[in-house]
């Protein structure tokens, strides 16, 4: 009730947002505009994620439902880059409906009900939207896939207990990332025998293989003239200090920054120029050939490319409490990473790769220079450790699967 008291209470403010337009205007109505004519009377599976992250992890379990089952996949997206990503992985497929996802709006998802006839809703990473949940509970089956209950969302999640166990009741299945997930979902609401812990869909991420050609045409677009690569992955602001003081501390090495948010590139090079070191954003390499301490990356999509042919990975987002990005995406390229303390987000993998000896958890410069060191001694035994851990946990995706098919 109190969720539905404050929509009412915003609705005016939506539409006068909307009516006024800019930026904020826009993002309203790409979400809560849109024209679902093109929806197909037909069996769907609605699956539901929230951004760049959960499109990727959530790919082989799309490309799984699309290969044994014969319904339809109505995929929706809240972000942006997340629908973009979304396109160019589905485009070409003619089963598959991508739109933003229309916030919750109650009509939106009334509309959309009307025009198919759903069979399920997937929900990726505990992504809890009352109307929707509530909505598709009453006719159709629901499900949360991956799902991953973060420190700072459990104590958030604790003191809404009550009211989220009403929701959960609508959702027949929760399949969690780990034990602990396991444990918090249950503690804040859901029934104990709708929960089972199925493991990570990351280790299902199709990632992209490089052959020789293209990892040599990176390297030498790079000009890396015999040195090491060391890639700072994903880096948030507070943490280029710490890179860039380990990096004046190497030898023969070329520094990457691949920054999650590219649009803080003019930001970096203001730092990268107080520590007196040369530059290059990736967008001057074909026309600037001289050799360059530093390439700024001003690109997206090209993070994994860049594993594939670098020495050291640091992974971003762990320095600063934001929770980390990808560990598996240096493991995927055979590179064991270095990371910092805050791993809320990435909490289990970190756990297991740490136990195995794959990755280092670092939170000053002299630490992370003996990772360095660590890593140039051991990377080459790591190999089989790395490809061990793949097959353990590859299989979540099918298993997910093989559970909808008993549901429904």
């Amino acid at each position: 009730m109190f969720y539905q008291i404050i929509r009412r209470i915003l609705q005016p403010f939506i539409l006068i947002l909307m009516m006024i337009g800019g930026r904020k205007g826009e993002f309203l109505k790409k979400r809560l505009k849109q024209d679902f004519s093109s929806l197909k009377k037909e069996e769907y599976i609605w699956v539901h994620c929230s951004s760049v992250g959960e499109i990727n992890l959530s790919e082989t379990l799309i490309k799984k439902l699309l290969e044994n089952r014969n319904e339809r996949i109505l995929l929706t997206m809240f972000t942006d880059t997340g629908i973009g990503v979304a396109r160019d992985k589905f485009r070409k497929n003619q089963r598959v409906d991508i739109f933003y996802f229309p916030l919750d709006d109650r009509k939106n998802i009334l509309d959309i009900l009307k025009r198919i006839k759903l069979n399920l809703l997937i929900l990726v990473e505990t992504e809890i939207w009352p109307n929707l949940i509530t909505e598709i509970g009453k006719k159709s089956k629901v499900i949360i896939v991956n799902g991953r209950i973060s420190d700072r969302s459990f104590k958030r999640y604790q003191k809404l207990s009550s009211y989220l166990k009403k929701i959960f009741l609508c959702v027949d299945r929760f399949y969690m990332q780990s034990n602990e997930d396991s444990r918090r979902i249950i503690e804040i609401g859901a029934e104990k025998n709708r929960v089972e812990t199925l493991g990570n869909l990351k280790f299902d991420i199709s990632f992209q293989k490089y052959n020789d050609k293209e990892k040599r045409e990176l390297q030498s677009l790079f000009n890396i003239d015999g040195r090491k690569i060391f890639t700072a992955g994903s880096s948030r602001s507070g943490e280029y200090e710490i890179l860039l003081d380990t990096f004046k501390e190497l030898k023969d090495t070329l520094l990457v920054l691949v920054p999650r948010h590219i649009e803080r590139t003019p930001k970096i090079e203001e730092i990268i120029k107080e520590y007196g070191f040369s530059y290059k954003k990736y967008s001057e390499l074909e026309s600037k050939k001289e050799k360059t301490d530093i390439i700024i990356v001003d690109k997206i999509g090209i993070l994994r490319k860049i594993y594939s042919i670098t020495d050291i990975a640091f992974v971003g987002g762990t320095l600063v409490n934001i929770g980390g990005h990808s560990l598996l995406e240096p493991l995927f390229y055979g590179k064991t990473p270095i990371f910092g303390p805050y791993l809320q987000n990435v909490k289990e993998i970190s756990r297991e790769i740490l136990e195995l000896g794959l990755g280092y958890k670092v939170t000053n410069v002299n630490e992370f220079l003996e990772a360095i060191k660590e890593i140039g001694i051991k990377q080459e035994s790591s190999s089989e450790k790395i490809r061990e851990l793949f097959e353990k946990n590859n299989r979540t995706a099918d298993k997910i699967v093989e559970r909808i098919k008993k549901l429904i």
